[in-house]
């Protein structure tokens, strides 16, 4: 048996049941639901920073450039606020949506459990002193926090619903007056849980839940920034997706909380002055590494249309302006590169080698950092300028990312194209070689 063979029994018989099972478990499925619902959200809070803090020097001199400075400097507390409202609260719409999705599956009132867990978040992370409710924790310091309260709601409710424990009024009471009395108890549990725990880890540790929590998690956040956490997250995205499994989903879903909390960190460095301290947030990932889709699939679209073999041609046909915005599924499945052991090194080894590139150049200072959350389907140079406030240096490295992926990507191509190309010229020889042929 080939070393390719044996990869693919691996993978079909280990990792592609684990994979599907983690996709397909409710709780990856309700934290993937609530980001989704938050992203329209933070998106535009994010799109703001560019108004806030103009891709300018501070001492520039050119008359526009001065004019912008002045005016975001003179007008910087009107313009926070629909950041501060977005993106500044973004733990407000991640819980909700957990808590909705959840709610779904359960068959419960979406809205009704969206509520609670909205409710159970705000019962451990908004302190209340001196006649003012802490803020702190509503953007991406409290991210884990709004995850496990939403989910702790959400079962919970759940078991109380499953067990009867709930509150029934006749048929005759309005539908929406019923739902509200059967979430009673629920409230009542949440609150007589949830705020006697957290008074007592305070007391015992100085920290509330939140606090603690980002404590514990302090070493993991700080390793999710390194180059091995992201060319490990990369390599499980590529051979899932090689699998023919959306390892991007469930990537993302595991990231996105780390991502979070890293963006929060890195505008409000950005607000203060200071120096940003992450790299690997994800608009690193999708404009470093996915650009065309996963795999990096964009400069292949391109070689593709230069292509002998009628086939490839027409699916690089097919498939370049969807690459443009980062939907390659006519390359993926179309070329095919799925389970294709011709293209199994570049589409594995292209993003991780982008990677390393593109997070050296950025802790060298070469290029600038992420600020701010992009559309996914944004074209990859563009996305990396804007995810940076606009800086010049991201379009440079995702170009120079590009022209490494066609250069790894190219001498594969060659081979499968001469594998085609014997493929076609066989039917010919083989009619040439008939006794038929010659009458």
């Amino acid at each position: 048996m080939s070393m390719y063979q044996k990869m693919v029994n691996v993978i079909e018989q280990k990792v592609t049941p684990m994979a599907g099972a983690m996709g397909s478990q409710r709780h990856v499925i309700a934290i993937r639901d609530g980001f989704i619902s938050a992203l329209p959200f933070m998106i535009i809070g994010s799109f703001l920073l560019v108004f806030i803090f103009p891709p300018f020097a501070p001492d520039s001199s050119w008359g526009f450039a001065r004019s912008w400075l002045n005016f975001s400097q003179a007008y910087r507390e009107q313009l926070m606020l629909p950041f501060n409202l977005s993106m500044g609260v973004m733990t407000f719409f991640i819980s909700v949506g957990i808590g909705a999705s959840l709610g779904k599956h359960y068959k419960l009132d979406p809205i009704m459990t969206g509520l609670l867990a909205f409710m159970a978040f705000l019962l451990v992370a908004a302190p209340y002193k001196d006649g003012q409710i802490s803020t702190q924790y509503f953007s991406g310091q409290g991210i884990f926090t709004a995850l496990i309260a939403a989910i702790y709601a959400s079962e919970m409710y759940a078991l109380l619903k499953r067990h009867n424990i709930t509150i029934r009024l006749p048929k005759e009471v309005p539908t929406g007056v019923a739902r509200s009395f059967e979430i009673l108890i629920p409230v009542v549990v949440i609150v007589a849980t949830l705020h006697p725990l957290n008074l007592l880890i305070e007391s015992t540790t100085g920290m509330i839940i939140p606090q603690a929590i980002m404590h514990l998690l302090a070493p993991l956040v700080s390793a999710s920034d390194s180059l091995p956490a992201i060319l490990i997250s990369v390599f499980i995205c590529q051979i899932l997706w090689f699998a023919g499994i959306h390892g991007a989903l469930i990537v993302t879903g595991i990231m996105n909380p780390f991502w979070m909390a890293n963006l929060s960190a890195n505008q409000t460095a950005l607000a203060a002055g200071n120096v940003l301290p992450h790299i690997y947030l994800q608009g690193f990932w999708d404009h470093y590494l996915l650009i065309g889709g996963v795999g990096s699939t964009l400069p292949l679209a391109f070689l593709l249309l230069r292509s002998r073999a009628i086939h490839l041609r027409t699916i690089g046909k097919m498939g370049v302006v969807p690459s443009f915005f980062n939907i390659n599924e006519p390359i993926l499945f179309g070329t095919p590169i799925i389970m294709n052991p011709m293209f199994f090194l570049p589409f594995t080894l292209v993003p991780m080698i982008n990677a390393t590139l593109a997070y050296i150049a950025t802790k060298l200072g070469w290029v600038a950092q992420v600020v701010s959350l992009t559309p996914w389907t944004t074209p990859a140079p563009i996305g990396a300028s804007w995810a940076a406030n606009w800086a010049v240096s991201p379009v440079i490295m995702c170009l120079i990312c590009m022209v490494m992926s066609a250069v790894m990507y190219y001498p594969f191509l060659k081979a499968y194209e001469r594998t085609l190309l014997k493929q076609d010229e066989q039917p010919d020889t083989q009619e040439k070689d008939s006794p038929m042929a010659a009458h």
